[in-house]
């Protein structure tokens, strides 16, 4: 049973994720760097992020996808940048991950399904940061309520 979402609070996907948990019921949380930077300023106290000892990206990506059971990547093309270098983090450690695209309505089905038959109880949700893909923060949200609304607490409304 999906209990946690965590992303690292970057603008575009991994911000649309941590929304979509709050707006659900769903405990939300991760790892972002010292400063709590994003690209459009300083993340707010709200999202319930822990800091980095360093400022870099990377370590934020790594931290996350370590402290997860699996990684959902929201791509609408090749995943590239941090996006990929999170695929090799996942790689490397040696845990689960799977990619969807937002506009494709398979791709919903499809990710309930992983989640539940990989027993993902913590979830990283990552992607390309709004700058490098416009409108994927929407796209992402879109996607998100209808894959996480299965995982929705009782009781919760949205």
């Amino acid at each position: 049973m999906l209990l946690k979402i965590v992303s690292g609070g970057q603008t575009g996907v991994d911000r649309a994720a941590l929304d979509v948990a709050w707006e659900m019921g769903l405990e939300h949380g991760g790892w972002c760097p010292k400063g709590r930077i994003a690209e459009d300023g300083v993340l707010d106290s709200s999202y319930r992020l822990e800091e980095t000892p360093g400022a870099r990206y990377s370590q934020r990506t790594a931290w996350n996808v370590r402290d997860s059971d699996g990684t959902l990547i929201i791509t609408t093309g090749q995943p590239t940048g941090g996006t990929a270098y999170t695929i090799e983090v996942a790689e490397s450690m040696g845990k689960a991950y799977w990619i969807a695209h937002p506009d494709d309505a398979s791709s919903v089905q499809a990710t309930v399904e992983w989640i539940q038959s990989a027993g993902i109880a913590i979830l990283n949700v990552a992607g390309p940061r709004e700058s490098t893909q416009p409108g994927v923060y929407e796209r992402a949200k879109s996607l998100l309520k209808r894959v996480l609304a299965p995982f929705k607490p009782s009781g919760q409304d949205s």
